[in-house]
């Protein structure tokens, strides 16, 4: 039930939702090396089209994180719960390494699609508008719902191995571990957002209205652009790629379809993101870091 009013801003965390929140994230500097002569096909199990998808996605993500650090950081002076001041410091630098190799990635993209770099700065302009002249809970509202949103994806992406499967090494290794650091952050945010607006019916309000105009703004804006890479890439009518395509997202394997519940739990009055408990995954990350270790050594 959603309380009366907003009075219960700034209230310790200890208070707030049970033990997830003694997950804390880790900083991780890691470089990947990507082959940049394989961006176009680097998931040949997939094929181009799913391919194409997942590089346009990653044309947004340095401007995202960057946008989605600035809205936490706005936010900072306010939190008083020592466990959650870490967790945001933590939350920084993992964004910050998600943003530095995803520029490497989109590096080899820019060289081979004149509309990535254009869509980017579109996105920059976008984000850097509203943090400037935006009001500080819209961004933040805006942070968490994508965090939603990329949250979901990387649980896909480690639910679900046939996910990877057949995909050049560096790429596959620079998603996954993306997909760990992003479940392990995937709350601090959202407890930034309860922290300082409360669960009542305001931050509910804003919160909500914070995801639809996400998705319709992300999705308005990416699919034209993914279009674009695909005609670039002289894929656009390449049946046989259109037809893996739907079996990765929507299909059996299903990398959006798998997400669509739990996209809408977002919209439930006391939802939290540990309310889906996939934290057995943060168990690998480790084993993966091992892995990949030996595997550049």
């Amino acid at each position: 039930m959603l309380p009366d009013s907003d009075n219960n801003k700034g209230l310790s965390m200890n208070t707030f939702r049970k033990p997830f929140n003694a997950i804390l994230p880790t900083r991780r500097d890691l470089r990947f090396n990507l082959p940049a002569d394989r961006i176009g096909d680097w998931h040949d199990a997939a094929g181009p089209v799913f391919t194409a998808f997942l590089n346009t996605f990653s044309i947004v993500l340095p401007v995202g994180e960057r946008f989605f650090i600035d809205s936490v950081r706005a936010y900072r002076d306010q939190i008083t719960d020592p466990a959650l001041q870490k967790a945001v410091t933590a939350f920084i630098g993992q964004e910050a390494m998600h943003g530095r190799e995803h520029e490497d990635y989109n590096a080899a993209l820019f060289a081979r699609a004149p509309v990535a770099p254009k869509f980017e700065r579109l996105v920059a302009g976008i984000l850097s508008r509203l943090s400037k002249h935006g009001p500080k809970a819209f961004a933040l509202s805006g942070t968490i719902a994508l965090e939603h949103f990329t949250a979901l994806l990387a649980d896909s992406v480690l639910r679900e191995p046939r996910v990877a499967e057949g995909a050049e090494p560096h790429y596959a290794a620079l998603w996954r571990w993306h997909a760990l650091e992003e479940t392990e952050h995937k709350a601090v945010a959202f407890d930034v957002w309860e922290a300082v607006m409360g669960r009542g019916v305001k931050a509910y309000t804003l919160r909500s209205l914070g995801l639809v105009l996400a998705t319709l703004i992300f999705w308005g804006l990416v699919i034209p652009v993914f279009l674009a890479v695909l005609h670039n890439e002289g894929k656009l009518t390449d049946r046989q790629g259109w037809r893996k395509f739907f079996r990765y997202t929507l299909g059996d394997i299903g990398l959006l379809r798998i997400q669509l519940r739990n996209y809408a739990d977002y919209f439930r009055p006391g939802f939290h993101p540990w309310d889906h408990d996939n934290r057995e995954f943060l168990a690998q990350i480790d084993t993966f870091l091992a892995s990949y270790q030996q595997s550049i050594a």
